[in-house]
């Protein structure tokens, strides 16, 4: 298909992440995914060289994922680029924006993203934002109403914004993932394959996260939006593995993405 490869969001080990990464990375290793994302592994652990540990399973970085302090701070921002440019890896996260009520928190966040997603692209690092259901919330505007995700979108520069499109975040706010895609195919730079149900609204409410193919997001359309774009990396997430084990929730979301990249 490409040369797009599947990698995992840690977030379905939940603390055993932090209590037993090795363990962590042989369940990935073994479930069949060729890297993971994760938080910036080496904060907080200054003997660890996180590039040796995930050699040892033949496993890269995808990317890095964190919250909206570290954009506005730029020691923490510079930290998680080092990383990134150690593990070589291309790709960091923000999940959320300033604090704040209505669209005026994602307008002031549009400066901080341009100013920091311009640092990134000097390092050689796509800053990318991973939307939720809440940013499909509408506002009030001048003249009308405006979709916060959208007008986010408008106030940042695509050269230096991009996109880590979560599928089951956009069909939860209530628009169609594929469609989502194809709009932002320009910044789509990178993608989180989720699955679940929810209750509709404006924006809908998540009710459970599933493993691939065991929810209701429309995942095969999304997927051959996804690949148009040719992603170097699909990464599936899963909030939440409901009791189950792991990484065998991991397997299943790893077999349903088999024909990605032939495999």
């Amino acid at each position: 298909m490409s040369n797009t490869q599947v990698g995992i969001q840690l977030i379905i080990f939940g603390k055993e992440t932090g209590t037993n990464l090795p363990g962590v990375l042989q369940a990935v290793k073994d479930a069949g995914y060729a890297g993971i994302e994760a938080g910036n592994l080496e904060a907080g652990h200054p003997d660890r060289d996180a590039r040796a540990l995930l050699a040892q399973y033949n496993l890269a970085l995808t990317g890095v994922h964190s919250g909206f302090g570290d954009f506005e701070n730029q020691d923490r921002l510079e930290a998680n680029v080092r990383f990134l440019n150690k593990m070589g890896a291309h790709y960091l996260m923000c999940s959320g924006v300033a604090g704040g009520d209505g669209i005026e928190a994602y307008q002031r966040s549009a400066e901080v993203f341009n100013k920091a997603g311009a640092f990134c692209k000097e390092h050689g690092v796509s800053l990318c934002y991973h939307n939720h259901n809440w940013e499909f919330t509408r506002f009030p505007k001048a003249g009308g109403e405006v979709t916060a995700i959208h007008e986010l979108c408008a106030l940042t520069d695509p050269a230096v914004v991009k996109l880590c499109i979560d599928v089951y975040w956009v069909a939860v706010g209530g628009e169609d993932p594929a469609a989502f895609i194809q709009r932002y195919a320009d910044r789509a730079a990178y993608f989180h394959f989720k699955d679940g149900l929810w209750e509709p609204g404006t924006p809908g409410k998540a009710t459970k996260f599933t493993e691939l193919g065991n929810g209701n997001v429309p995942l095969k359309a999304a997927l051959d939006a996804a690949l148009a774009v040719k992603p170097e990396w699909i990464v599936t997430e899963q909030d939440s593995s409901n009791g189950l084990n792991p990484g065998e929730c991991a397997a299943v979301s790893r077999k349903y993405l088999a024909g990605v990249n032939g495999r």
